[in-house]
């Protein structure tokens, strides 16, 4: 198991996520993917696009985004079902972990190239407003690690966009893609589970500093080659299969709240697939309720009281509908 690199309280995202890059680069034959260089000299991972990637470089791009503050796996289990392999993922510094660096929340494209931006590139960018309620600095970082879920490396306007950003040379940069459709990107995107949990806490006004710790699953479903489809998949195995534990400071009522409001049931496009949604909305993520992005249940602990607390379950008739 990897060691992140913590020094006095202060936990380095960028030098924990380019260790794994180079273990990444070293093993890049078993893992199925192939480093060239940009234009600028950036450095270019194909995950997943014409390389052909797979579940170990998922986990690997899973625990770069979380900036090495995950402990990411692939296990099988029989009580899945139909989909026995699901991914699990943990962080003792969740919110550092999944808010600070794993979240797309870089808006990273130009022209007709449209990509978000992930990984701990974002915590030295800091153009996000979520930064002004994450106290992190990591003002010596040498190089940095961006994630993309496309499936071409990013034009030059995008690499000196994050180089400004930054204030790294593209050199110092290194660029990681893969497409939703590929395997890889099915693993990235389902390990987002505990991710989507801490940012509806965060958008239902919990105190972030009170969230201590965190795990969560969900089923992987295969990929699709079309691009609606794939994408539906992998949104329904949180929305409709995910379940996330937080461990939190505070009132018990307060966790209890949380409990309560944080399944995707509650929010108001609950109950399709979200491919069909997606359509619905003709396309546009940001008129879609932002609370159905949310695992299926939720166990919340309240660490000072020992009280835990429950609420949502799997639907499994919308997982049989939509994963295939």
């Amino acid at each position: 198991m990897r060691t992140a690199e913590i020094t006095n309280g202060q936990a380095f995202l960028n030098r924990n996520a380019q260790r794994i890059v180079d273990e990444m680069l070293e093993n890049a034959e078993r893992l199925g993917v192939a480093h060239s260089r940009g234009r600028m000299g950036e450095h270019l991972i194909d995950a997943g696009a014409n390389a052909p990637g797979g579940i170990d470089a998922g986990l690997r791009v899973v625990e770069i985004c979380m900036g090495g503050l995950g402990t990411v796996s692939a296990q099988l289990d029989r009580s899945g079902g139909r989909w026995p392999l699901g991914i699990n993922v943990r962080s003792s510094q969740p919110v550092l972990a999944c808010l600070g660096s794993q979240y797309a929340g870089w808006n990273l494209s130009h022209g007709k190239y449209f990509a978000m931006g992930s990984g701990p590139v974002r915590a030295l960018a800091r153009t996000e407003p979520l930064f002004e309620e994450i106290p992190y600095q990591e003002p010596n970082a040498r190089s940095s690690v961006i994630v993309l879920e496309a499936a071409s490396p990013p034009p030059p306007e995008v690499v000196e966009k994050v180089s400004r950003a930054t204030g790294l040379r593209a050199e110092a940069l290194t660029f990681i893609y893969a497409p939703t459709q590929s395997l890889t990107g099915s693993v990235q995107i389902v390990g987002r589970v505990l991710e989507v949990a801490l940012h509806k806490a965060h958008d239902l006004k919990f105190p972030l500093d009170a969230i201590v710790d965190g795990a969560g699953c969900a089923p992987l479903p295969a990929p699709h080659p079309d691009f609606l489809k794939a994408m539906g998949r992998t949104n329904d195995a949180i929305i409709y299969g995910g379940l996330v534990q937080l461990f939190v400071r505070g009132p018990a009522s307060d966790a209890r709240a949380l409990a309560e409001k944080l399944p995707s049931r509650t929010s108001r496009d609950y109950g399709q697939p979200f491919a069909d949604i997606f359509k619905a909305f003709k396309g546009d993520f940001y008129a879609i309720d932002p609370h159905l992005f949310s695992p299926a249940e939720v166990s919340v602990t309240a660490v000072e009281s020992g009280e835990t607390f429950r609420s949502g379950g799997p639907d499994h008739a919308m997982l049989e509908q939509s994963l295939g």
